[in-house]
């Protein structure tokens, strides 16, 4: 069996520096929320611009108003509403679509990216939190075995105790009875 390098309260070195190191980044993250506005108001203009445009053409209205706009357009070229507008193959429409594409798609990658780093943070910060209260719930076993390693000498001390005065009385019972039992 492994002898693990244990101070007095059963927790390896390694394992106490990273508890002390992950309250240390309690503490400073929860003094750090005061100060701070929130998360959103940092963003870039960019970023938010970025995270409008996934958040329209991500939605069921975008997609429903699109699709009006299609069927709008094409009826009307092929009703020929429009002369020589924009013909069957529609060549326009296929270019319009294209541009919205090559500009939607950047945009939209953005925006999934930035929303991947606030997962990972959130993930990491998760990980943090289950790593100290394993660490924590690790500490009070190693606390209630203490106890009861207490409790169990102490028990067995009184079991000693009992058993001595048993004993000594059991044994005082037998003197007076072998005394007082013959006749003089």
């Amino acid at each position: 069996m492994e002898e693990k390098a244990e101070d007095q309260d059963g927790m390896e070195e390694a394992e106490r520096d990273l508890l002390t190191d992950l309250r240390r980044a309690r503490r400073s993250l929860r003094l750090q929320g005061m100060d701070e506005p929130p998360a959103a108001s940092c963003l870039t203009p960019g970023q938010r611009i970025a995270g409008a445009v996934a958040t329209v053409m991500g939605s069921w209205t975008f997609i429903i108003i699109q699709s009006a706009i299609l069927f709008v357009w094409i009826a009307a070229n092929l009703a020929g509403a429009i002369r020589g507008w924009d013909p069957y193959p529609f060549i326009l429409l296929n270019l319009a679509l294209s541009f919205q594409g090559a500009y939607a798609a950047p945009v939209i990658m953005m925006a999934q990216n930035r929303q991947q780093d606030i997962d990972r943070t959130a993930a990491e910060n998760d990980y943090r939190i289950n790593v100290k209260a394993e660490l924590e719930i690790e500490l009070l076993h190693e606390k209630i075995d203490q106890l009861r390693e207490r409790e169990v000498l102490k028990l067995t001390e009184a079991v000693r105790m009992l058993t001595e005065l048993l004993e000594q009385s059991g044994s005082g019972a037998c003197g007076s009875d072998a005394e007082g039992g013959r006749p003089s």
